[in-house]
């Protein structure tokens, strides 16, 4: 595809949303919340896999090929700015991939405390005490806020699979490929995380509006029956209020920022350091 790419991935709850809305304030760039593009690229490999009785058909070349189809196919109808921003969490499982694919691509990942990824989610829980939530599959795991951080945490759901996969590509060959941006901080300090992401994009900085940021997609939200899951505030501030998780919970979660040490990886990060 002719525009350049980048992806925005990492954990959720943390700010990726709010980034993207910020970015797309620049002309030249697109960017927006989860896009289907990810699930796509994915279906699309397993229906390249040796599961596939006809893939002994499929070169590497022509795997190659779809799967570059599917972002032209997605973007290119859909916008013609010079510079996209892909968001998914998966990305972060995909980097031998988008190394191959889009060599001169960044990889920007947001990230949290988890202990306050958890507070943030069952505050929208809270929020919403009408509905039943559609992040939860049954009523027990929706029963209390136990089984709700529970089930968020295991390995293939929302927040437990996004950690994984930050973990992954934290540590993996392709870690040079990463931006690391702390939630707080970017809520902070929003001009100089700016500045400093653009840096590294190799991108010309943009005068970016912090006080009017508007991004919303309240249908999405409903369908999920979690509304607020995607709201942006139009003031980038940060509120620091107490925890509404109980003590020993927020521990359990508290201290796993294991990007605040770049031991063992080339990333770059925008993150306080670890105290």
């Amino acid at each position: 595809m002719a525009q350049k790419i980048h992806f925005i991935s990492g954990l959720p709850r943390s700010g990726s949303t709010l980034l993207a809305a910020i970015l797309r304030q620049n002309p030249r760039f697109h960017a927006a919340m989860t896009s289907p593009v990810g699930g796509l690229v994915d279906r699309m490999l397993e229906a390249m896999s040796e599961d596939n009785e006809f893939s002994a058909f499929i070169s590497h070349e022509q795997k190659r090929a779809l799967i570059l189809g599917i972002f032209s196919a997605y973007y290119h109808p859909q916008t013609d700015k010079e510079v996209i921003f892909d968001t998914n969490r998966l990305w972060c499982s995909k980097l031998p991939l988008i190394e191959e694919l889009f060599p001169d691509a960044k990889v920007i990942c947001c990230v949290r405390n988890i202990a306050w990824i958890m507070d943030s989610i069952e505050l929208l829980i809270r929020r919403n005490a009408f509905d039943v939530s559609r992040l939860f599959n049954n009523p027990a795991e929706r029963a209390t806020v136990y089984s709700r951080t529970e089930a968020l945490s295991q390995g293939s759901r929302l927040v437990g699979y996004a950690y994984n996969a930050l973990k992954e590509a934290f540590y993996s060959e392709q870690s040079e490929y990463l931006l690391l941006v702390d939630y707080e901080l970017l809520t902070i300090k929003p001009d100089k995380t700016l500045s400093l992401i653009y840096q590294f994009l190799g991108e010309t900085p943009y005068a970016h509006d912090f006080e009017d940021v508007q991004y919303n997609e309240s249908e999405f939200d409903k369908k999920l029956n979690t509304k607020g899951l995607h709201e942006v505030r139009s003031q980038v501030e940060f509120k620091p209020r107490k925890t509404i998780l109980p003590p020993d919970l927020f521990e359990r979660f508290d201290g796993l920022s294991f990007w605040t040490e770049a031991t063992n990886s080339r990333a770059s990060a925008i993150v306080a350091k670890a105290k």
